[in-house]
Protein backbone atom coordinates (compact mmCIF):
# COMPACT_ATOMS: atom_id res chain seq x y z
CA UNK A 1 0.00 0.00 0.00
CA UNK A 2 1.35 3.40 -0.99
CA UNK A 3 1.94 6.20 1.48
CA UNK A 4 -0.82 8.26 -0.08
CA UNK A 5 -3.36 5.43 0.33
CA UNK A 6 -2.33 4.96 3.94
CA UNK A 7 -2.78 8.67 4.68
CA UNK A 8 -6.28 8.60 3.13
CA UNK A 9 -7.29 5.58 5.21
CA UNK A 10 -5.88 7.08 8.42
CA UNK A 11 -7.74 10.34 7.79
CA UNK A 12 -11.03 8.53 7.05
CA UNK A 13 -10.75 6.25 10.10
CA UNK A 14 -9.72 9.12 12.37
CA UNK A 15 -12.62 11.24 11.11
CA UNK A 16 -15.06 8.35 11.59
CA UNK A 17 -13.85 7.62 15.11
CA UNK A 18 -13.96 11.30 16.07
CA UNK A 19 -17.48 11.83 14.71
CA UNK A 20 -18.84 8.65 16.29
CA UNK A 21 -17.09 9.35 19.61
CA UNK A 22 -18.36 12.95 19.86
CA UNK A 23 -21.85 11.93 18.76
CA UNK A 24 -21.95 9.08 21.24
CA UNK A 25 -20.76 11.28 24.10
CA UNK A 26 -23.16 14.12 23.37
CA UNK A 27 -26.21 11.93 22.68
CA UNK A 28 -25.51 9.67 25.65
CA UNK A 29 -25.20 12.63 28.02
CA UNK A 30 -28.39 14.18 26.72
CA UNK A 31 -30.53 11.04 26.81
CA UNK A 32 -29.01 9.87 30.12
CA UNK A 33 -29.89 13.12 31.84
CA UNK A 34 -33.46 12.73 30.66
CA UNK A 35 -33.58 9.17 31.98
CA UNK A 36 -31.93 10.24 35.24
CA UNK A 37 -34.41 13.08 35.81
CA UNK A 38 -37.35 10.76 35.28
CA UNK A 39 -35.82 8.15 37.59
CA UNK A 40 -35.27 10.74 40.35
CA UNK A 41 -38.86 11.90 40.00
CA UNK A 42 -40.17 8.32 40.22
CA UNK A 43 -37.99 7.55 43.24
CA UNK A 44 -39.31 10.65 45.03
CA UNK A 45 -42.82 9.44 44.25
CA UNK A 46 -42.03 5.90 45.48
CA UNK A 47 -40.53 7.07 48.77
CA UNK A 48 -43.28 9.62 49.30
CA UNK A 49 -46.03 7.04 48.82
CA UNK A 50 -44.25 4.61 51.13
CA UNK A 51 -43.79 7.20 53.87
CA UNK A 52 -47.38 8.42 53.46
CA UNK A 53 -48.71 4.87 53.88
CA UNK A 54 -46.64 4.39 57.04
CA UNK A 55 -47.67 7.72 58.54
CA UNK A 56 -51.33 7.16 57.71
CA UNK A 57 -51.37 3.83 59.52
CA UNK A 58 -49.27 5.03 62.49
CA UNK A 59 -52.17 6.96 64.06
CA UNK A 60 -54.64 4.08 63.75
CA UNK A 61 -53.52 2.12 66.86
CA UNK A 62 -53.82 5.25 69.02
CA UNK A 63 -57.38 5.88 67.83
CA UNK A 64 -58.46 2.26 68.17
CA UNK A 65 -56.86 1.93 71.63
CA UNK A 66 -59.33 4.59 72.82
CA UNK A 67 -62.35 3.07 71.10
CA UNK A 68 -65.00 2.55 73.86
CA UNK A 69 -66.50 -0.45 72.06
CA UNK A 70 -63.20 -2.32 71.85
CA UNK A 71 -62.27 -1.40 75.43
CA UNK A 72 -65.66 -2.58 76.63
CA UNK A 73 -65.32 -5.84 74.71
CA UNK A 74 -61.95 -6.52 76.33
CA UNK A 75 -63.25 -5.64 79.78
CA UNK A 76 -66.40 -7.78 79.47
CA UNK A 77 -64.77 -10.48 77.26
CA UNK A 78 -67.74 -10.20 74.91
CA UNK A 79 -66.29 -10.18 71.38
CA UNK A 80 -69.40 -10.94 69.32
CA UNK A 81 -69.38 -7.67 67.36
CA UNK A 82 -65.67 -6.85 67.65
CA UNK A 83 -64.51 -8.56 64.45
CA UNK A 84 -67.21 -6.87 62.37
CA UNK A 85 -66.20 -3.52 63.82
CA UNK A 86 -62.56 -4.11 62.90
CA UNK A 87 -63.61 -5.07 59.36
CA UNK A 88 -65.47 -1.79 58.98
CA UNK A 89 -62.40 0.10 60.24
CA UNK A 90 -60.12 -1.71 57.81
CA UNK A 91 -62.29 -0.76 54.83
CA UNK A 92 -62.02 2.90 55.85
CA UNK A 93 -58.29 2.80 56.69
CA UNK A 94 -57.00 0.54 53.92
CA UNK A 95 -54.74 -1.49 56.21
CA UNK A 96 -53.79 -5.08 55.40
CA UNK A 97 -55.45 -6.45 58.54
CA UNK A 98 -56.50 -5.52 62.08
CA UNK A 99 -56.31 -7.74 65.14
CA UNK A 100 -57.43 -7.33 68.74
CA UNK A 101 -55.47 -9.34 71.31
CA UNK A 102 -56.33 -9.90 74.94
CA UNK A 103 -53.78 -9.56 77.75
CA UNK A 104 -52.59 -13.15 77.13
CA UNK A 105 -51.87 -12.52 73.44
CA UNK A 106 -54.89 -14.48 72.13
CA UNK A 107 -56.61 -13.12 69.00
CA UNK A 108 -60.15 -12.30 70.11
CA UNK A 109 -61.17 -10.20 67.10
CA UNK A 110 -59.70 -9.92 63.60
CA UNK A 111 -60.52 -8.84 60.07
CA UNK A 112 -59.32 -12.28 58.97
CA UNK A 113 -61.65 -14.52 60.93
CA UNK A 114 -59.51 -17.62 60.39
CA UNK A 115 -56.97 -16.03 62.77
CA UNK A 116 -59.43 -16.01 65.70
CA UNK A 117 -58.14 -18.00 68.63
CA UNK A 118 -54.50 -17.82 67.51
CA UNK A 119 -51.95 -16.89 70.14
CA UNK A 120 -49.49 -14.04 69.52
CA UNK A 121 -47.92 -14.04 72.97
CA UNK A 122 -44.43 -14.89 71.76
CA UNK A 123 -44.39 -12.54 68.74
CA UNK A 124 -42.16 -9.50 68.84
CA UNK A 125 -44.80 -6.86 68.22
CA UNK A 126 -46.90 -8.13 71.16
CA UNK A 127 -43.89 -8.08 73.50
CA UNK A 128 -42.83 -4.60 72.27
CA UNK A 129 -46.33 -3.22 72.74
CA UNK A 130 -46.47 -4.44 76.36
CA UNK A 131 -43.12 -2.80 77.10
CA UNK A 132 -44.03 0.62 75.71
CA UNK A 133 -46.73 3.17 76.39
CA UNK A 134 -46.62 4.39 72.78
CA UNK A 135 -47.38 2.86 69.42
CA UNK A 136 -44.52 0.55 68.35
CA UNK A 137 -43.56 -0.42 64.81
CA UNK A 138 -42.21 -3.93 64.17
CA UNK A 139 -40.73 -5.55 61.06
CA UNK A 140 -40.81 -9.36 60.99
CA UNK A 141 -40.01 -11.85 58.27
CA UNK A 142 -42.69 -14.42 57.44
CA UNK A 143 -42.06 -18.06 56.54
CA UNK A 144 -42.77 -17.39 52.85
CA UNK A 145 -39.85 -14.93 52.69
CA UNK A 146 -41.96 -11.76 52.72
CA UNK A 147 -41.84 -9.21 55.51
CA UNK A 148 -44.71 -8.15 57.70
CA UNK A 149 -45.01 -4.58 58.98
CA UNK A 150 -47.18 -3.93 62.02
CA UNK A 151 -48.10 -1.11 64.34
CA UNK A 152 -49.13 -2.25 67.82
CA UNK A 153 -50.30 -0.45 70.95
CA UNK A 154 -51.50 -1.74 74.27
CA UNK A 155 -55.00 -0.92 75.53
CA UNK A 156 -55.24 0.03 79.20
CA UNK A 157 -58.07 1.12 81.46
CA UNK A 158 -57.14 2.99 84.66
CA UNK A 159 -53.67 1.45 84.61
CA UNK A 160 -54.90 -2.13 84.02
CA UNK A 161 -53.80 -3.93 80.84
CA UNK A 162 -56.78 -4.99 78.73
CA UNK A 163 -55.09 -6.08 75.50
CA UNK A 164 -53.23 -4.98 72.39
CA UNK A 165 -54.49 -3.58 69.07
CA UNK A 166 -52.41 -4.60 66.02
CA UNK A 167 -52.51 -2.91 62.60
CA UNK A 168 -50.72 -4.65 59.73
CA UNK A 169 -49.54 -2.23 57.05
CA UNK A 170 -49.82 -3.37 53.44
CA UNK A 171 -46.49 -2.33 51.87
CA UNK A 172 -46.27 -5.29 49.47
CA UNK A 173 -48.74 -3.54 47.16
CA UNK A 174 -46.04 -1.03 46.22
CA UNK A 175 -43.69 -3.74 44.91
CA UNK A 176 -46.01 -4.62 42.03
CA UNK A 177 -46.54 -0.99 41.03
CA UNK A 178 -42.79 -0.35 41.03
CA UNK A 179 -42.09 -3.31 38.75
CA UNK A 180 -44.69 -2.19 36.21
CA UNK A 181 -42.63 0.92 35.42
CA UNK A 182 -39.52 -1.09 34.44
CA UNK A 183 -37.75 -0.25 37.68
CA UNK A 184 -36.02 -2.62 40.10
CA UNK A 185 -36.50 -1.25 43.62
CA UNK A 186 -35.25 -2.35 47.02
CA UNK A 187 -35.83 -0.89 50.49
CA UNK A 188 -33.33 -1.69 53.27
CA UNK A 189 -33.66 -1.25 57.02
CA UNK A 190 -31.09 0.17 59.43
CA UNK A 191 -29.16 -3.13 59.43
CA UNK A 192 -28.87 -3.11 55.64
CA UNK A 193 -31.30 -6.02 55.12
CA UNK A 194 -33.66 -5.85 52.12
CA UNK A 195 -37.24 -5.76 53.43
CA UNK A 196 -39.09 -4.67 50.27
CA UNK A 197 -38.05 -5.47 46.70
CA UNK A 198 -39.46 -6.04 43.25
CA UNK A 199 -37.32 -9.20 43.11
CA UNK A 200 -38.49 -11.68 45.76
CA UNK A 201 -35.07 -13.34 46.07
CA UNK A 202 -33.55 -10.07 47.29
CA UNK A 203 -35.60 -10.00 50.48
CA UNK A 204 -33.86 -10.92 53.71
CA UNK A 205 -30.35 -10.37 52.32
CA UNK A 206 -27.86 -7.54 52.40
CA UNK A 207 -27.61 -5.37 49.31
CA UNK A 208 -24.29 -6.93 48.30
CA UNK A 209 -25.64 -10.49 48.63
CA UNK A 210 -28.83 -9.56 46.78
CA UNK A 211 -27.01 -8.05 43.80
CA UNK A 212 -24.63 -11.03 43.63
CA UNK A 213 -27.63 -13.38 43.63
CA UNK A 214 -29.39 -11.52 40.81
CA UNK A 215 -28.16 -8.47 38.93
CA UNK A 216 -30.55 -5.47 38.63
CA UNK A 217 -30.88 -5.96 34.86
CA UNK A 218 -32.10 -9.53 35.34
CA UNK A 219 -34.43 -8.40 38.13
CA UNK A 220 -36.03 -5.81 35.83
CA UNK A 221 -36.44 -8.45 33.14
CA UNK A 222 -38.15 -10.84 35.57
CA UNK A 223 -40.32 -8.12 37.05
CA UNK A 224 -41.75 -6.82 33.78
CA UNK A 225 -42.41 -8.92 30.70
CA UNK A 226 -42.29 -5.75 28.64
CA UNK A 227 -38.49 -5.88 28.85
CA UNK A 228 -38.27 -9.47 27.67
CA UNK A 229 -36.01 -8.42 24.77
CA UNK A 230 -33.31 -7.26 27.20
CA UNK A 231 -30.97 -10.11 26.32
CA UNK A 232 -31.21 -9.28 22.60
CA UNK A 233 -30.04 -5.67 23.00
CA UNK A 234 -26.84 -4.99 21.04
CA UNK A 235 -23.70 -4.72 23.17
CA UNK A 236 -21.78 -2.22 21.04
CA UNK A 237 -18.64 -0.85 22.62
CA UNK A 238 -19.69 2.58 21.39
CA UNK A 239 -22.08 3.01 24.29
CA UNK A 240 -20.34 3.89 27.55
CA UNK A 241 -22.00 3.53 30.94
CA UNK A 242 -23.55 0.99 33.28
CA UNK A 243 -26.33 -1.39 32.37
CA UNK A 244 -28.65 0.28 34.83
CA UNK A 245 -28.97 3.68 36.48
CA UNK A 246 -28.79 3.53 40.28
CA UNK A 247 -30.51 6.04 42.58
CA UNK A 248 -30.32 6.09 46.39
CA UNK A 249 -32.51 8.03 48.81
CA UNK A 250 -33.10 8.07 52.55
CA UNK A 251 -36.65 7.49 53.78
CA UNK A 252 -37.38 9.54 56.88
CA UNK A 253 -38.59 6.50 58.79
CA UNK A 254 -36.45 4.37 61.16
CA UNK A 255 -33.34 4.84 59.03
CA UNK A 256 -34.79 3.06 55.93
CA UNK A 257 -33.14 3.59 52.56
CA UNK A 258 -34.53 3.14 49.05
CA UNK A 259 -32.45 2.13 46.02
CA UNK A 260 -33.86 2.10 42.49
CA UNK A 261 -32.36 0.65 39.32
CA UNK A 262 -33.59 1.97 35.97
CA UNK A 263 -32.72 0.36 32.65
CA UNK A 264 -30.66 2.24 30.11
CA UNK A 265 -32.37 0.35 27.27
CA UNK A 266 -34.07 3.44 25.83
CA UNK A 267 -30.79 5.38 25.92
CA UNK A 268 -28.99 2.58 24.11
CA UNK A 269 -31.61 2.27 21.42
CA UNK A 270 -31.78 5.99 20.66
CA UNK A 271 -28.03 6.57 20.76
CA UNK A 272 -27.19 3.44 18.78
CA UNK A 273 -29.79 4.30 16.16
CA UNK A 274 -28.02 7.56 15.32
CA UNK A 275 -24.59 5.97 15.58
CA UNK A 276 -25.62 3.16 13.25
CA UNK A 277 -26.43 5.65 10.50
CA UNK A 278 -23.10 7.41 10.95
CA UNK A 279 -21.16 4.14 10.99
CA UNK A 280 -23.01 2.91 7.91
CA UNK A 281 -22.03 6.03 5.98
CA UNK A 282 -18.39 5.74 6.95
CA UNK A 283 -18.48 1.99 6.24
CA UNK A 284 -19.64 2.62 2.68
CA UNK A 285 -16.95 5.22 2.18
CA UNK A 286 -14.28 2.90 3.60
CA UNK A 287 -15.55 0.01 1.46
CA UNK A 288 -15.08 2.04 -1.68
CA UNK A 289 -11.62 3.09 -0.54
CA UNK A 290 -10.62 -0.46 0.29
CA UNK A 291 -11.87 -1.69 -3.06
CA UNK A 292 -9.56 0.70 -4.81
CA UNK A 293 -6.63 -0.17 -2.57
CA UNK A 294 -7.22 -3.94 -2.68
CA UNK A 295 -6.42 -4.05 -6.37
CA UNK A 296 -2.91 -2.93 -5.50
CA UNK A 297 -2.52 -5.33 -2.58
CA UNK A 298 -2.38 -8.61 -4.52
CA UNK A 299 1.36 -8.46 -4.78
CA UNK A 300 1.67 -8.36 -1.01
CA UNK A 301 -0.20 -11.63 -0.35
CA UNK A 302 3.04 -13.56 0.04
CA UNK A 303 4.15 -11.18 2.77
CA UNK A 304 0.86 -11.71 4.59
CA UNK A 305 1.35 -15.49 4.43
CA UNK A 306 4.78 -15.16 5.99
CA UNK A 307 3.36 -12.98 8.75
CA UNK A 308 0.67 -15.58 9.39
CA UNK A 309 3.31 -18.27 9.79
CA UNK A 310 5.17 -16.09 12.29
CA UNK A 311 1.96 -15.53 14.23
CA UNK A 312 1.34 -19.28 14.40
CA UNK A 313 4.87 -19.77 15.71
CA UNK A 314 4.34 -17.09 18.36
CA UNK A 315 1.00 -18.62 19.28
CA UNK A 316 2.61 -22.03 19.78
CA UNK A 317 5.32 -20.47 21.95
CA UNK A 318 2.65 -18.70 23.98
CA UNK A 319 0.78 -21.98 24.55
CA UNK A 320 3.98 -23.62 25.75
CA UNK A 321 4.61 -20.74 28.15
CA UNK A 322 1.05 -20.98 29.50
CA UNK A 323 1.50 -24.72 30.03
CA UNK A 324 4.77 -24.15 31.90
CA UNK A 325 3.15 -21.53 34.12
CA UNK A 326 0.28 -23.88 34.92
CA UNK A 327 2.79 -26.54 35.96
CA UNK A 328 4.60 -23.98 38.11
CA UNK A 329 1.33 -23.00 39.81
CA UNK A 330 0.57 -26.68 40.50
CA UNK A 331 4.04 -27.15 42.00
CA UNK A 332 3.52 -24.03 44.11
CA UNK A 333 0.24 -25.40 45.43
CA UNK A 334 1.92 -28.69 46.38
CA UNK A 335 4.69 -26.74 48.11
CA UNK A 336 2.13 -24.74 50.10
CA UNK A 337 0.40 -27.94 51.22
CA UNK A 338 3.76 -29.46 52.18
CA UNK A 339 4.62 -26.32 54.14
CA UNK A 340 1.34 -26.52 56.05
CA UNK A 341 1.98 -30.19 56.86
CA UNK A 342 5.50 -29.32 58.01
CA UNK A 343 4.05 -26.72 60.35
CA UNK A 344 1.80 -29.38 61.88
CA UNK A 345 4.70 -31.79 62.28
CA UNK A 346 6.72 -29.04 63.97
CA UNK A 347 3.86 -28.56 66.41
CA UNK A 348 3.81 -32.31 67.02
CA UNK A 349 7.53 -32.26 67.77
CA UNK A 350 7.03 -29.47 70.28
CA UNK A 351 4.23 -31.44 71.95
CA UNK A 352 6.16 -34.72 72.05
CA UNK A 353 7.96 -34.01 75.34
CA UNK A 354 4.75 -33.14 77.13
CA UNK A 355 2.97 -36.15 75.61
CA UNK A 356 5.75 -38.51 76.73
CA UNK A 357 5.29 -37.15 80.25
CA UNK A 358 1.55 -37.91 79.98
CA UNK A 359 2.35 -41.46 78.84
CA UNK A 360 4.98 -42.06 81.56
CA UNK A 361 2.43 -41.50 84.32
CA UNK A 362 0.03 -44.31 83.27
CA UNK A 363 3.03 -46.58 82.49
CA UNK A 364 4.34 -46.13 86.06
CA UNK A 365 0.85 -46.76 87.44
CA UNK A 366 0.50 -49.88 85.28
CA UNK A 367 3.79 -51.22 86.66
CA UNK A 368 2.51 -50.74 90.22
CA UNK A 369 -0.85 -52.40 89.44
CA UNK A 370 0.91 -55.37 87.79
CA UNK A 371 3.12 -55.89 90.85
CA UNK A 372 0.06 -55.73 93.09
CA UNK A 373 -1.88 -58.14 90.86
CA UNK A 374 1.03 -60.62 90.92
CA UNK A 375 1.12 -60.52 94.72
CA UNK A 376 -2.67 -60.91 94.93
CA UNK A 377 -2.60 -63.94 92.59
CA UNK A 378 0.10 -65.56 94.71
CA UNK A 379 -2.15 -65.12 97.70
CA UNK A 380 -5.09 -66.53 95.70
CA UNK A 381 -7.09 -63.30 95.82
CA UNK A 382 -8.23 -63.44 92.20
CA UNK A 383 -11.13 -60.97 92.43
CA UNK A 384 -8.89 -58.22 93.77
CA UNK A 385 -6.33 -59.01 91.05
CA UNK A 386 -9.07 -58.63 88.38
CA UNK A 387 -9.76 -55.14 89.76
CA UNK A 388 -6.08 -54.24 89.22
CA UNK A 389 -6.26 -55.58 85.65
CA UNK A 390 -9.34 -53.43 84.98
CA UNK A 391 -7.44 -50.34 86.12
CA UNK A 392 -4.57 -51.30 83.83
CA UNK A 393 -7.08 -51.61 80.94
CA UNK A 394 -8.42 -48.09 81.69
CA UNK A 395 -4.86 -46.70 81.63
CA UNK A 396 -4.25 -48.37 78.28
CA UNK A 397 -7.41 -46.76 76.89
CA UNK A 398 -6.18 -43.37 78.11
CA UNK A 399 -2.80 -43.86 76.40
CA UNK A 400 -4.54 -44.97 73.21
CA UNK A 401 -6.72 -41.84 73.19
CA UNK A 402 -3.60 -39.64 73.42
CA UNK A 403 -1.84 -41.41 70.54
CA UNK A 404 -5.02 -41.45 68.39
CA UNK A 405 -5.34 -37.67 68.72
CA UNK A 406 -1.72 -37.20 67.64
CA UNK A 407 -2.09 -39.56 64.66
CA UNK A 408 -5.31 -37.82 63.60
CA UNK A 409 -3.67 -34.42 63.82
CA UNK A 410 -0.60 -35.60 61.88
CA UNK A 411 -2.70 -36.62 58.87
CA UNK A 412 -2.92 -34.26 55.92
CA UNK A 413 -6.22 -32.42 55.54
CA UNK A 414 -8.40 -33.62 52.71
CA UNK A 415 -9.87 -31.54 49.93
CA UNK A 416 -13.45 -32.71 50.61
CA UNK A 417 -15.36 -30.66 53.15
CA UNK A 418 -17.79 -32.13 55.66
CA UNK A 419 -20.30 -30.90 58.19
CA UNK A 420 -18.58 -30.53 61.55
CA UNK A 421 -19.41 -29.17 64.98
CA UNK A 422 -16.99 -26.38 65.87
CA UNK A 423 -17.33 -27.28 69.57
CA UNK A 424 -15.79 -30.70 68.90
CA UNK A 425 -12.86 -29.11 67.04
CA UNK A 426 -12.21 -26.72 69.95
CA UNK A 427 -12.36 -29.61 72.44
CA UNK A 428 -10.02 -31.75 70.31
CA UNK A 429 -7.50 -28.91 70.01
CA UNK A 430 -7.58 -28.32 73.76
CA UNK A 431 -7.18 -32.05 74.40
CA UNK A 432 -4.08 -32.23 72.21
CA UNK A 433 -2.61 -29.13 73.86
CA UNK A 434 -3.48 -30.32 77.40
CA UNK A 435 0.04 -31.64 78.23
CA UNK A 436 1.67 -28.31 77.29
CA UNK A 437 -0.95 -26.37 79.21
CA UNK A 438 -0.32 -28.47 82.34
CA UNK A 439 3.44 -28.14 81.99
CA UNK A 440 3.27 -24.35 81.64
CA UNK A 441 0.53 -24.13 84.32
CA UNK A 442 -1.69 -22.05 82.04
CA UNK A 443 -5.22 -21.39 83.21
CA UNK A 444 -7.76 -22.12 80.50
CA UNK A 445 -11.30 -20.70 80.45
CA UNK A 446 -13.64 -22.04 77.82
CA UNK A 447 -17.08 -20.63 76.96
CA UNK A 448 -19.11 -22.50 74.32
CA UNK A 449 -22.84 -22.63 73.51
CA UNK A 450 -24.91 -25.67 74.40
CA UNK A 451 -26.33 -26.06 70.90
CA UNK A 452 -24.30 -27.41 67.98
CA UNK A 453 -22.43 -24.89 65.84
CA UNK A 454 -22.20 -26.54 62.43
CA UNK A 455 -19.92 -25.33 59.63
CA UNK A 456 -18.77 -26.84 56.34
CA UNK A 457 -15.03 -27.48 56.43
CA UNK A 458 -12.04 -29.76 56.97
CA UNK A 459 -11.83 -30.93 60.60
CA UNK A 460 -8.09 -31.61 60.58
CA UNK A 461 -7.19 -28.24 59.03
CA UNK A 462 -9.49 -26.36 61.43
CA UNK A 463 -7.86 -28.12 64.39
CA UNK A 464 -4.46 -27.16 62.96
CA UNK A 465 -5.49 -23.47 63.03
CA UNK A 466 -6.75 -23.69 66.62
CA UNK A 467 -3.59 -25.48 67.79
CA UNK A 468 -1.43 -22.80 66.15
CA UNK A 469 -3.39 -20.08 67.94
CA UNK A 470 -3.15 -21.92 71.28
CA UNK A 471 0.60 -22.41 70.86
CA UNK A 472 1.06 -18.69 70.13
CA UNK A 473 -1.06 -17.81 73.17
CA UNK A 474 1.01 -20.11 75.41
CA UNK A 475 4.26 -18.65 74.07
CA UNK A 476 2.96 -15.10 74.60
CA UNK A 477 2.33 -15.79 78.31
CA UNK A 478 5.79 -17.14 79.13
CA UNK A 479 6.79 -14.00 81.07
CA UNK A 480 3.41 -13.62 82.84
CA UNK A 481 3.11 -14.69 86.50
CA UNK A 482 -0.45 -15.96 86.14
CA UNK A 483 -0.77 -17.04 82.48
CA UNK A 484 -4.34 -17.33 81.22
CA UNK A 485 -5.89 -18.19 77.85
CA UNK A 486 -9.60 -17.65 77.17
CA UNK A 487 -11.47 -19.44 74.38
CA UNK A 488 -14.87 -18.07 73.41
CA UNK A 489 -17.17 -19.65 70.78
CA UNK A 490 -20.17 -17.60 69.66
CA UNK A 491 -22.55 -18.04 66.74
CA UNK A 492 -25.44 -16.27 65.08
CA UNK A 493 -27.54 -17.03 62.02
CA UNK A 494 -24.72 -16.21 59.60
CA UNK A 495 -21.33 -16.90 61.16
CA UNK A 496 -19.45 -18.64 63.97
CA UNK A 497 -16.59 -16.85 65.76
CA UNK A 498 -13.81 -18.53 67.75
CA UNK A 499 -11.84 -16.05 69.88
CA UNK A 500 -8.50 -17.04 71.48
CA UNK A 501 -7.40 -14.40 74.00
CA UNK A 502 -4.25 -14.31 76.18
CA UNK A 503 -2.97 -11.97 78.89
CA UNK A 504 0.48 -11.53 77.37
CA UNK A 505 2.12 -8.28 76.18
CA UNK A 506 0.06 -8.03 72.98
CA UNK A 507 1.22 -7.55 69.37
CA UNK A 508 3.32 -4.54 68.40
CA UNK A 509 2.81 -4.63 64.59
CA UNK A 510 -0.62 -5.98 63.61
CA UNK A 511 -0.20 -5.06 59.93
CA UNK A 512 2.68 -7.52 59.35
CA UNK A 513 1.35 -10.25 61.64
CA UNK A 514 0.05 -12.55 58.88
CA UNK A 515 3.00 -12.08 56.52
CA UNK A 516 5.16 -15.20 55.97
CA UNK A 517 8.38 -15.36 58.05
CA UNK A 518 7.33 -12.47 60.30
CA UNK A 519 7.69 -13.46 63.97
CA UNK A 520 8.05 -11.80 67.35
CA UNK A 521 9.57 -14.91 68.96
CA UNK A 522 13.21 -15.36 69.88
CA UNK A 523 15.51 -17.05 67.32
CA UNK A 524 14.97 -20.80 67.38
CA UNK A 525 11.39 -20.57 68.74
CA UNK A 526 9.67 -20.17 65.38
CA UNK A 527 10.09 -19.13 61.74
CA UNK A 528 6.91 -17.02 61.39
CA UNK A 529 4.83 -19.34 59.19
CA UNK A 530 2.12 -20.50 61.61
CA UNK A 531 -0.18 -17.48 61.32
CA UNK A 532 0.36 -17.14 57.56
CA UNK A 533 -0.59 -20.80 57.06
CA UNK A 534 -3.53 -20.48 59.46
CA UNK A 535 -4.81 -17.41 57.62
CA UNK A 536 -4.65 -19.29 54.30
CA UNK A 537 -6.51 -22.27 55.77
CA UNK A 538 -9.31 -20.08 57.18
CA UNK A 539 -9.61 -18.30 53.82
CA UNK A 540 -9.94 -21.68 52.06
CA UNK A 541 -12.73 -22.57 54.51
CA UNK A 542 -14.64 -19.44 53.44
CA UNK A 543 -13.87 -17.36 56.54
CA UNK A 544 -11.27 -14.93 57.79
CA UNK A 545 -8.67 -14.71 60.57
CA UNK A 546 -8.17 -11.37 62.33
CA UNK A 547 -6.09 -10.14 65.26
CA UNK A 548 -6.24 -7.19 67.62
CA UNK A 549 -4.88 -6.10 70.97
CA UNK A 550 -7.23 -6.44 73.94
CA UNK A 551 -7.98 -3.29 75.91
CA UNK A 552 -7.07 -5.04 79.19
CA UNK A 553 -3.77 -6.37 77.82
CA UNK A 554 -2.85 -9.28 75.62
CA UNK A 555 -3.85 -10.24 72.08
CA UNK A 556 -7.12 -11.57 70.66
CA UNK A 557 -7.20 -13.80 67.55
CA UNK A 558 -10.63 -14.40 66.01
CA UNK A 559 -11.60 -17.06 63.46
CA UNK A 560 -14.87 -16.27 61.68
CA UNK A 561 -16.52 -19.02 59.60
CA UNK A 562 -19.89 -19.10 57.79
CA UNK A 563 -22.50 -21.14 59.64
CA UNK A 564 -24.10 -24.03 57.77
CA UNK A 565 -27.81 -23.35 58.23
CA UNK A 566 -30.74 -25.55 57.23
CA UNK A 567 -30.97 -24.12 53.71
CA UNK A 568 -27.28 -24.71 53.06
CA UNK A 569 -27.54 -28.30 54.34
CA UNK A 570 -30.42 -29.06 51.95
CA UNK A 571 -28.53 -27.48 49.07
CA UNK A 572 -25.40 -29.55 49.79
CA UNK A 573 -27.49 -32.72 49.99
CA UNK A 574 -29.11 -31.89 46.61
CA UNK A 575 -25.67 -31.44 45.05
CA UNK A 576 -24.49 -34.78 46.45
CA UNK A 577 -27.61 -36.51 45.17
CA UNK A 578 -27.08 -34.99 41.71
CA UNK A 579 -23.50 -36.18 41.66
Amino acid sequence: MSLRARIVLVVLITLAVAVVWVSNDWLTTRYTETTRSRAELRMALYSGNLKSELQRNSVVPLLLSRDPTLMGALASQDYVASSQRLISYREEIGAASLELLDSDGRVVAATQREQLGSNRRGLQYFVNALRSDDTVFTTARAEAGNYGFTYARKISLQGDLLGVIVVEVDLAKFEGSWAEIQDAVMVTDTEGQVILATESRWRGRSETEALELMAPASAIERANLATANWASLPAEALFTGDEVLRQDARIDFQGWRMTTFTTYASVRERVNGVLALEIMGFAILLAVTFYVISRRATSRSLSFQLESAELRTLNEALRREVSERQKAEANLQVAEQTLAQSSKLAALGEMSAAVSHELNQPLAAMKTYLAGAKLLLQRKRAEEALSSFQRIDDLIERMGAITRQLKSYARKGGEAFEELDVRNSVSAALSMMEPQLKRRQVRITRNMPRDRVVVLGDRVRLEQVLINLLRNAIDATKAVEAPQVDILLTADSESARISVRDNGPGVADLDKLFEPFYTTKAPGDGVGLGLAISSGIVTDLGGRLTARNWSEGGAVFEVELPVLNAGDKNASKDVEAAE
